[in-house]
């Protein structure tokens, strides 16, 4: 089956009817009729509607891709969202019209709504058939060092050309394998190895996540693809499957050596680790064959270190005539190959999720307990964790008189829900009177993780 593009993809002829695009938990299968029948319903839907910029917030990825190209042939403005929170969605209002979601995701309550796949319900009009779209404003949110999610515009010719790369690189490898995934494909990286790749090649994917290591390991099959994280990865248990899976992909963060043996001797395969963000697209990949592999630039990328020893880059998923300067402190060791050696700002990664301490510390701050917050990455073990320091306004100091520091604690982290993920909710809290700092006024930050060596 042909390799085709994404702007064509709903008018393709070359796909038989009875072609499955996705399969959801119980084996039942969604076929190229039903797809292309439901994109081009809600795209006549949408393309009456008056509203241009719409989020998607789907758990089902099945649906998640007909509203996407729904949106794209409807001539309208599609916006991811960095997570599903409601908090995190409610923000989402004064940049987007309207907001597509299906029934596992709690919608934002003054947003108009359009549900999944309530809305999917055919009309007896014949619809014209859809025309390839000649473009897409695609935009990602993603944590950002000021603590403000990040807004990051994608067009349709850098998602193309990272497809296109995808396909070159390992498209015989997987050939028509079905992609399963325990990533979300609201991320740059679940959206173009669990959603757009397959789909453009005509392989099947799974509607929903495999959330737990027992479920990854007995879907370890010859003709089955992993898209999958470090996190998980990390998790295997010593359970082995014979089978093995045809390809691992692995992005996020850099997997432990040993995590990457192990899933050889787990799922049958070494990982394929993808080195990138949503800002540059992919910028390498590698297979951990020895402890010190180096990391591979993709075809069509040019790199060198700026004067803070970060990597620059110059790629077709970025502006190929502009040098983009990125964060990862790194070691070039000729003009493919790279070693990884940390970032130098305060986005960091906690079980591969990208996590910006600025926002947390804003997020902490925005409670009237609160005056004050610094957040740090500590070590626990074995784990990374998010620990805050906390000056408490004289509010917060009422309460916890009132109840107790444990319970305190308790309401703070919930009240955090409503805008971070579980992972950058800090575990660990101390209140203080002051965050350390210097004479320049500028924050302690290896005093502020000694605070915590005490407990």
């Amino acid at each position: 089956m042909s390799f085709t593009p994404l702007s064509a993809l709903i008018s393709s002829t070359d796909r038989p009817h009875t072609h499955p695009v996705a399969i959801d938990d119980n084996g039942n299968e969604r076929s190229w009729r039903d797809f292309t029948r439901h994109v081009m319903t809600l795209s006549h839907q949408l393309a009456a509607r008056p509203e241009k910029e719409w989020a998607l917030a789907f758990e089902d990825s099945y649906l998640f891709s007909v509203a996407f190209f729904a949106l794209c042939h409807a001539n309208k403005s599609v916006i991811l969202p960095g997570n599903l929170q409601p908090g995190a969605l409610t923000e989402l209002t004064s940049c987007c019209d309207g907001i597509l979601h299906d029934t596992r995701v709690i919608a934002p309550k003054g947003l108009l709504t359009l549900t999944l796949p309530d809305a999917l319900i055919p009309t007896n009009d014949a619809l014209p058939a859809l025309q390839p779209f000649t473009d897409l404003k695609l935009t990602l949110f993603t944590s950002g060092s000021s603590g403000v999610p990040k807004a990051i515009e994608k067009s349709l010719h850098q998602l193309q050309e990272e497809l296109n790369q995808l396909e070159q690189q390992w498209g015989k490898q997987v050939q028509q394998a079905t992609f399963f995934s325990t990533v979300s494909h609201q991320h740059i990286y679940g959206f173009l190895f669990r959603i757009l790749w397959p789909l453009s090649a005509g392989r099947p994917f799974m509607c929903r996540d495999l959330v737990y290591p027992e479920q990854v390991i007995a879907q370890a099959k010859g003709h089955h693809v992993l898209v999958s994280s470090p996190a998980l990865l990390k998790r295997l248990s010593e359970q082995t499957n014979s089978d093995g899976y045809c390809s691992i992909f692995s992005s996020g963060g850099p997997l432990p050596y040993d995590a990457a043996q192990h899933s050889i001797a787990s799922l049958g395969y070494l990982p394929i680790e993808v080195y990138g963000s949503t800002e540059t697209g992919g910028i390498g990949f590698r297979q951990q064959t020895s402890e010190s592999s180096p990391w591979r630039l993709f075809d069509g990328i040019t790199a060198s270190l700026n004067e803070s020893g970060c990597l620059s880059l110059r790629s077709p998923y970025i502006d190929p005539q502009q040098w983009y300067h990125t964060a990862d402190i790194c070691e070039l060791f000729d003009d493919r190959h790279f070693l990884l050696k940390g970032r130098a700002d305060r986005v960091v990664k906690v079980e591969e999720k990208r996590v910006s301490l600025t926002e947390i510390e804003q997020r902490l701050c925005q409670s009237p307990w609160v005056t004050d917050a610094a957040s740090v990455v500590l070590s626990q073990g074995g784990r990374q964790v998010i620990a805050a320091v906390v000056v408490l306004s004289a509010q917060g100091l009422d309460i916890i008189q009132e109840t107790s520091q444990g319970k305190f604690k308790l309401s703070l982290r919930h009240a955090m829900r409503e805008w971070l993920e579980p992972i950058a909710i800090p575990r660990r809290l101390k209140f203080v009177q002051n965050i350390p700092q210097n004479s320049q006024g500028k924050r302690q930050h290896s005093l502020i993780e000694a605070l915590f060596t005490d407990e």
